[in-house]
């Protein structure tokens, strides 16, 4: 690979800008100043910017605490995207698994491996998302039973997927589905006549959100949590 296009592929330079860090002896080869941006290297070259090595950069698997009032798009739009969380190099790479609307709070995938993220994300896997709801009203008892049976939302030509409801209180429910409808948590309760006033997504598949992840923080998963959905 061209010199140039390494240091543009795995640093946040552009084509212009590498060239420049070359002309300057800003980069070495195994320890030896670049000449041009047309030097071609290997996988067992060690490549130097500024003294610190260049290293090629890989899949990205990214577990993500996400606050309210931001968006899990890959843009800014009318609130700023989780994205602007994470700073690292070629940002612009990553997408988005599991998106959560704006209002609701917790774990959110974020890599550039595009076969995984269509694992967790294609409806024929039946990958599990798990549900912290807070509810207006009371439960009247029976939405266990109905969510288990699936129901059918407005607007929708199917019932939903059976879905595993599990009281805390009387507002608090834990809820597990399988799909990702739109709006589909607020639009099951508002069809058995409740509502929520606030959604944590606890957990997808076997990753769980790290509990030492504040709101708006992040960490790189774990091989074994990167298999778990895989």
């Amino acid at each position: 690979m061209r010199l140039d296009k390494y240091l543009c592929e795995n640093t946040n330079l552009t084509r212009t800008l590498a060239k420049k860090a070359i002309s300057n002896g800003e980069v070495t080869i195994n320890g030896t100043p670049a000449k041009k941006g047309s030097d071609k290297i290997t996988e067992n070259d060690e490549v130097y910017f500024e003294g610190t090595v260049i290293d090629k950069i890989g899949f990205r698997y990214i577990m993500l605490h996400k606050p309210q009032n931001m968006i899990c798009s890959t843009i800014d739009e009318a609130y700023p995207s989780v994205l602007n969380l994470l700073d690292i190099v070629k940002r612009e790479r990553l997408r988005i698994a599991g998106r959560l609307d704006v209002d609701t709070t917790g774990l959110v995938l974020v890599s550039d491996d595009g076969a995984w993220l269509h694992q967790i994300a294609s409806p024929n896997q039946q990958c599990d998302k798990c549900y912290h709801v807070s509810l207006a009203e009371p439960l009247k008892g029976e939405e266990a039973k109905i969510f288990g049976q699936g129901l059918l939302l407005r607007g929708e030509e199917k019932p939903t997927k059976p879905a595993k409801l599990e009281t805390v209180s009387s507002k608090q429910v834990k809820l597990t589905i399988s799909e990702g409808k739109y709006h589909q948590v607020k639009r099951m309760f508002a069809a058995v006549g409740n509502r929520v006033t606030a959604l944590h997504r606890a957990s997808i598949g076997a990753v769980l959100l790290d509990p030492e992840l504040k709101e708006g923080e992040w960490r790189y998963l774990t091989h074994e949590e990167i298999k778990a959905l895989a």
